[in-house]
């Protein structure tokens, strides 16, 4: 898989074109760490950090490093906190820790699964990357953590949901390998966006109803008019500025965007899916997590779903499991919500 960075490319292209002096180099230099990153990414394939082996009859537990790069850009740094350490008096080093924690937890409580792999897989991570580093990413192997430059970006560690998104990459990767182009693509920044989500809202204890249903609330300065990189409730509307731009993520499929960049538009496109989500998890009420989540996570896992899955084959997979798991209600309230924004599920296939 593709090197998936939580700030999207488009956004850092305008504060590198649209910023003052010191905002554009800084944006053209994450620019240039984040394709070195995807390079080696991709060069290495999707090996993930070596197990530590654990007793058989030992029941699930996270297996949490943080680590410090001290403002470099070398990989992984300082071990600063294993797993069952207290707290270092470092927000980010702490908020890494427990949001680490808390999307372990969230696949452990809510769907069974040992860690991002199902396997118990260790997390590491490494926090004060670089300087004034704007992005946080899992490489394969780790969380990386910037401390944002402090103009536009805070520190990368403040949204729990952000540390959610990036898991679930290696989730989506080891389980249903939804290619990162087109609408597979899309999908796949999607499941982030969904589970990232479904990481706070656990964490709180919050309803659907209570959800703020944004992506990386916290992550912007004052100076920034916005109030996250994406809101799932309202694609399109969660940030208008002079230097971040216009969100550009649509809600329905008509307005789908055609584009070469960004693997064919992946970061923006999600927008639809992830409004679908939405829309159900809304209708359905409650814990979004013990149904509309466990539809969208038994959909990641089935057989049927293709890595190059559009957005009708998936909508037709979460139909199938609505029906199979649950009953004729949600099953209702999962195609409604797929029709609200323009997607009709695909017929089964044949054979």
């Amino acid at each position: 898989m593709d090197l998936a960075c939580i700030v999207p490319p488009a956004i850092l292209e305008n504060i590198a074109r649209r910023g003052s002096p010191a905002q554009r180099e800084r944006a053209r230099r994450v620019l240039l760490l984040d394709a070195r990153h995807r390079t080696v990414r991709l060069s290495r394939g999707p090996a993930g950090p070596a197990r530590v082996a654990r007793p058989a009859a030992a029941p699930a537990a996270p297996q949490r490093t943080v680590s410090t790069a001290d403002g470099a850009e070398t990989l992984p740094g300082r071990l600063v906190r294993s797993e069952g350490a207290p707290a270092t008096g470092d927000a980010s080093v702490d908020e890494a820790y427990d949001g680490l924690g808390a999307t372990f937890g969230l696949y452990l409580d809510a769907y069974g699964r040992d860690s991002v792999d199902d396997a118990g897989l260790p997390l590491p991570a490494t926090v004060h990357y670089g300087r004034d580093y704007d992005n946080a990413f899992w490489d394969g192997t780790q969380m990386v953590f910037g401390d944002g430059d402090g103009e536009l970006f805070n520190r990368f560690t403040i949204a729990v949901d952000v540390i959610g998104h990036e898991l679930t990459h290696a989730v989506t990767e080891h389980d249903s390998g939804l290619v990162y182009q087109g609408q597979s693509g899309a999908l796949n920044e999607s499941a982030s966006d969904v589970f990232g989500s479904l990481v706070k809202q656990f964490a709180l204890g919050q309803g659907a109803d209570e959800a703020d249903w944004l992506i990386g609330a916290g992550l912007f300065t004052r100076q920034v008019q916005g109030v996250a990189l994406r809101s799932m409730s309202a694609p399109g509307t969660a940030y208008d500025d002079d230097v971040l731009g216009v969100d550009p993520q649509p809600a329905h499929l008509r307005d789908y965007l055609d584009t070469s960049a960004d693997n064919g538009g992946v970061h923006t496109n999600s927008g639809i899916p992830n409004h679908a989500f939405y829309l159900v998890a809304t209708a359905l009420g409650g814990k979004a997590w013990e149904v509309a989540g466990q539809i969208w996570y038994d959909a990641l896992r089935d057989e049927s779903l293709a890595g190059d899955a559009d957005f009708a084959a998936f909508a037709a997979v979460t139909v199938s499991v609505a029906q199979s798991r649950f009953g004729a209600d949600q099953t209702a309230a999962v195609r409604d919500g797929w029709t609200r924004v323009g997607v009709v599920p695909a017929a089964p296939r044949e054979g």
